[in-house]
């Protein structure tokens, strides 16, 4: 039978949710980190039964799923008072959450799993704490950093409507309420859509504040096992392209993109939605995730020692 609760820590006037999936003898740790525009619940059904988070659970992992801080039941919720921006989670409440679940689990090595842009939050932060580090392995779905494909569907999400558009509309109303435009599932605060604007663009990976040069750090570290998921048809948000291209701009090391869709013998062709919360994802891209978490883990334990 697979448990379900709600665990808070807080960051200054932030209140920050995790939601733990476990079994009667919880297994290694996993903790699971959403995008942009969107919560946890993109990892778990609202009934807490389907979904990426209980499955994994079920195979005897101890999974912890983030919502970030002002999205989904952590709190206060994004608004016109949300003053803080990427560079927070980063600093702030990544380490929080691990420091939760040292305080559950103690110090235990974990896994740590992403959808989209939850990717490029979790390797901004190891390369900030490169000595912190205790993960066995990764598994990205759909994540990427910089959009550099070039097609009309692009211009019309990103640059029409993420940027142009949603600007105006972001300064109008205080933040980026990409649920009431129909966006997304949660909202942004002015400061992480523009910094989240500023990757998206900007060839260097550089820190909007002090210069930090993100890509440089990783590609220095011994990064543990990370493997690459996205569907054949995310067509821009995932694009294997560009999916591609933050794997080799991080440095390559011990990991592996795959493209799934019908071509490469995969049930259907996902999206970047889709990839994860599709049915038939428990027969599919998600036994490709297990089989890497349960595996991965000891080449990492041998590069290391």
């Amino acid at each position: 039978m697979i448990s379900g609760e709600s665990i808070y820590t807080e960051v200054g006037a932030e209140t920050l949710h995790l939601k733990r999936f476990y079994g009667d003898n919880p297994g290694e740790a996993v903790l699971c980190i959403h995008g942009a525009i969107e919560n946890g619940r993109i990892f778990y059904s609202a009934d807490g039964e389907k979904g990426f988070a209980p499955w994994l659970a079920a195979q005897g992992f101890d999974v912890y799923v983030a919502d970030l801080r002002g999205r989904g039941m952590s709190t206060p919720t994004v608004g016109p008072q949300s003053n803080w921006g990427l560079k927070e989670i980063i600093d702030q409440d990544l380490s929080a959450y691990l420091a939760k679940i040292r305080e559950i689990r103690g110090e235990v090595k974990l896994h740590w799993v992403s959808h989209s842009w939850g990717g490029v939050l979790i390797l901004a932060w190891l390369a900030r704490n490169p000595v912190q580090t205790r993960l066995k392995s990764m598994v990205f779905f759909g994540t990427k950093r910089r959009i550099g494909i070039k097609s009309l569907q692009k211009w019309f999400m990103i640059n029409f409507f993420w940027r142009m558009l949603g600007d105006r509309r972001a300064v109008k109303a205080g933040f980026f309420n990409s649920v009431k435009w129909g966006y997304g599932s949660d909202n942004e605060s002015i400061r992480s859509h523009r910094e989240m604007s500023v990757w998206i663009d900007e060839i260097p990976w550089i820190d909007w504040h002090d210069g930090f040069d993100y890509a440089a750090a990783l590609q220095q570290m011994d990064l543990p096992p990370i493997l690459y998921l996205t569907g054949s048809a995310d067509k821009v948000l995932g694009h294997p392209a560009d999916v591609q291209r933050f794997y080799e701009e991080t440095g390559a090391q011990n990991g592996k993109v795959m493209v799934i869709g019908k071509q490469t013998g995969h049930l259907h062709d996902y999206n970047h939605i889709s990839l994860l919360t599709h049915p038939d994802a428990v027969n599919d891209q998600f036994l490709l995730a297990l089989e890497w978490l349960q595996t991965r883990h000891a080449l990492s334990e041998i590069i290391r020692d």
